[in-house]
């Protein structure tokens, strides 16, 4: 199965365009999509609902939404109707299975009076993969500080470790009886991937905190309950690949982070650097389910 993670800057390209078809284009081919950045009725990017937009690209694909900022942006017709509508910025995952259940989960975010501190989010889909069911995230994490990401990283792993122990959102007897519906939604499976722009390098802190730290014999100490780097597992050093520009310099931000049980079925990992519809590159991963 193809996976893919995408930073899509609300449509805006590398050329200054909003073009919401090249990024449908660029995602496609894949069976599971991770988007970050999708924004509904913000005047930058025309006012548009563009999970509508891309749902209706995206034809194909079961998908769920989670928006970490939500602003009124409320109508008021001359005779008081309010026209509810309200300004998001948030995460989607798309799916050419079900998306059996979904949550969106907010991260730490510290205020400011300074530099743009945005309201972060990780989503949350449980999704049919070949009649296997794996929790895939699509994540972004603050651009602000080592020391806020490392907040949102904890309070994410927290999430994944907790999330069989929470169990699905219908589970006990009454799933059974007036909540019943024709899936089984009792439980979460223990497999999960992460997705998405983590806005840190792998020279960084936060990259040790997700993979392990670095052993003074080679490797990394890898926690067999957590995540590797699918990049490095693919045959590809840690330091390669470029997905985004940070200070003038190239950099590799967007991850494909999979749990470690299923490391041995990464097949092949891809940055599709030809992309010009971010100022971010697709990341994609062929994963054996």
């Amino acid at each position: 199965m193809k996976f893919m993670t995408y930073n899509i800057q609300f449509g805006r390209g590398l050329d200054g365009v909003y073009d919401l078809d090249r990024i449908a284009h660029a995602v496609e081919s894949a069976d599971v999509i991770a988007l970050q950045e999708v924004e509904r009725f913000f005047p930058r990017s025309g006012n548009v609902d563009q999970v509508r937009e891309l749902t209706k690209r995206l034809k194909y694909h079961h998908w769920v939404y989670g928006a970490g900022v939500d602003i009124s942006a409320d109508d008021i017709l001359p005779d008081g109707e309010v026209i509810n509508r309200r300004q998001q910025f948030g995460n989607m995952l798309l799916a050419r299975s079900p998306i059996i259940t979904s949550r969106n989960h907010l991260l730490p975010k510290f205020a400011s009076v300074g530099p743009l501190s945005i309201q972060r989010s990780a989503l949350e889909g449980v999704i049919e993969c070949n009649g296997h069911r794996i929790r895939v995230y699509s994540v972004h994490l603050t651009h602000i500080s080592t020391e806020v990401r490392l907040q949102q990283i904890e309070r994410l792993l927290d999430v994944d470790q907790r999330a069989v122990r929470e169990g699905g959102p219908i589970a006990g007897k009454s799933a059974n009886t007036d909540f019943a519906g024709q899936a089984d939604v009792s439980t979460l499976p223990r497999e999960s991937i992460l997705m998405g722009d983590f806005n840190f390098t792998p020279d960084s802190e936060e990259y040790a905190r997700v993979v392990g730290i670095k052993s003074d014999y080679g490797g990394r100490v890898i926690n067999p309950e957590g995540f590797v780097d699918a990049w490095k597992v693919a045959g590809n050093s840690e330091m390669s690949g470029t997905t985004a520009e940070r200070r003038g310099k190239d950099v590799r931000m967007d991850y494909c982070f999979v749990r470690y049980s299923l490391s041995d079925r990464i097949k092949s990992v891809k940055i599709h650097s030809k992309e010009v519809g971010s100022d971010h590159k697709p990341v994609s991963m062929i994963i054996e389910l």
